[in-house]
């Protein structure tokens, strides 16, 4: 008998498509056949997505991936408020060939569709041909309950949530109204409730009062809008040892004490101005501490410095790598992330808030040092500090300088003291719950398999 097939219809940012991959795994040990089906963009285009998809395609022969064909005349998606715009408009020319794919397979085999959460233009799709579509949420059910709030009346009414300035909302929702961006950012929004249902990368004892806050009825009220069903069925991040050879990092860490390391890595798009990498150097120097610091080059004209490695000696207070050799590593563009928080030795995870690294953090028993940069971070970090109870703010990012001694006054307050040690009993408790969630009888393999019932008997009365 052939086996029934789940597409896959990833996003073009690589912090949305990892865990997706991860999704994929858990779908192949259930039986099913996996594709995924990338929409064509060049390594000049994006670089990192497309490096993304060629790891992760050579470390998953069991799945197969399909380039869907290059339309003619891509419309620019910018990397700044008119992003939405632009992203779109591109998924929306790629229906066509999304369209064309799905029914070049063979009749019945496509089981379900499961589409980013920001693909959704890709409904009309899946609507046309009677296919079964669930959107795939690659953040918070938090960040995903404020966003859905915002449909309504009263902006920052915020039932199911800790109180959030508005300030730390998605830039689009501060436009004005009449606005493109946020009528594109709306309808985005609206498009996800059209879907069968929602798989959201989270796990129920981190996120229950969101989780529960989805599924109530009271959450929309005014019948307009009706969240279809939640699944929550994380964490699903990359796993620990998937990258090739070790890192010259793990090998410094595997000589450091326990808890003794704080860890620094602002994302994949984390860029900080000279000024800021002073500052933090300044911080890590006066606090005493040992650190493993990912540095990536600044931003200059809006243009993403990630072809060339920075130049330490610039970027760096004179002498700071010689006063600090030994006591603390200076590490170019990248790090294998999961495998250091996983390392006995680290024992502070200063972050950007992005959400697959707060649940790497979690997973890891790290606690964190919040500092969130763009999207939905904001939120995160006021999630992360007032309910999940995982980290602290770094007090000045708003201002676009956080002080070196700040810097220091946090790693000390991490590493030193009692609010830090709870910090490390809270987030230990998670890192326990986190382990369950998958296993036999954990609330995200019961989620993720109602999800399979459901598909089946939704797969069934579209048949019938």
């Amino acid at each position: 008998m052939e086996k029934k097939t789940v597409v896959l219809y990833p996003g073009l940012a690589v912090s949305h498509f990892v865990p997706m991959m991860q999704l994929a795994d858990a779908l192949l040990e259930e039986g099913y056949a996996v594709t995924v089906a990338i929409i064509n963009i060049t390594k000049d285009q994006n670089i990192a997505f497309a490096a993304a998809v060629d790891r992760v395609a050579a470390s998953k022969p069991s799945v197969t991936f399909h380039t869907l064909p290059r339309i003619n005349n891509p419309p620019t998606v910018t990397n700044d408020a008119q992003f939405l715009i632009g992203y779109s408009e591109l998924l929306r020319r790629y229906n066509e060939h999304l369209g064309e794919f799905l029914c070049s397979m063979p009749p019945g085999s496509v089981h379900a569709v499961i589409l980013d959460f920001t693909s959704n233009v890709a409904l009309d799709v899946t609507k046309e041909l009677g296919i079964p579509a669930y959107t795939f949420v690659a953040y918070s059910a938090s960040a995903l309950a404020l966003s859905f709030k915002e449909l309504g009346d009263s902006p920052l009414d915020l039932f199911g949530v800790p109180p959030v300035p508005a300030s730390h909302l998605f830039r689009e929702m501060l436009e004005d109204p009449k606005s493109e961006i946020y009528q594109a950012l709306v309808n985005m929004y609206c498009r996800n409730l059209e879907a069968n249902g929602m798989l959201v990368n989270t796990f129920a004892s981190l996120e229950a009062l969101a989780l529960g806050t989805l599924k109530d009825p009271r959450f929309l009220p005014g019948g307009e809008f009706t969240v279809p069903p939640v699944y929550s069925v994380g964490p699903l991040v990359e796993k620990a040892g998937e990258t090739k050879g070790k890192h010259e990092c793990l090998t410094w860490l595997d000589e450091q004490p326990e808890h003794s390391v704080a860890f620094l890595c602002i994302g994949s798009l984390g860029f900080h101005s000279e000024d800021q990498l002073k500052d933090i150097a300044v911080g890590l120097e006066r606090s005493g501490h040992r650190f493993l610091w990912v540095v990536r080059a600044p931003l200059r004209d809006n243009t993403f410095a990630v072809h060339g490695d920075p130049d330490l000696d610039t970027l760096l207070p004179e002498g700071f790598l010689e006063r600090t050799n030994g006591r603390g590593l200076v590490v170019k563009l990248w790090a294998p992330q999961v495998d250091v928080l996983r390392h006995k030795a680290v024992g502070a995870f200063v972050t950007h808030c992005g959400w697959n690294s707060v649940l790497e953090g979690v997973m890891a028993g790290v606690p964190m040092l919040c500092w969130p940069q763009y999207a939905e971070q904001k939120m995160n970090k006021v999630f992360m500090v007032e309910e999940f109870g995982v980290g602290v703010e770094v007090v000045g990012w708003q201002q676009g300088l956080v002080k070196a001694e700040e810097v220091e006054a946090k790693v000390r307050l991490v590493l030193e003291s009692e609010e830090g040690a709870r910090l490390r009993a809270r987030v230990t408790s998670l890192k326990e719950a986190a382990a369950m969630a998958w296993k036999e009888g954990g609330s995200s393999r019961a989620a993720f398999g109602q999800f399979l019932l459901d598909v089946a008997d939704l797969e069934g009365r579209t048949r019938a």
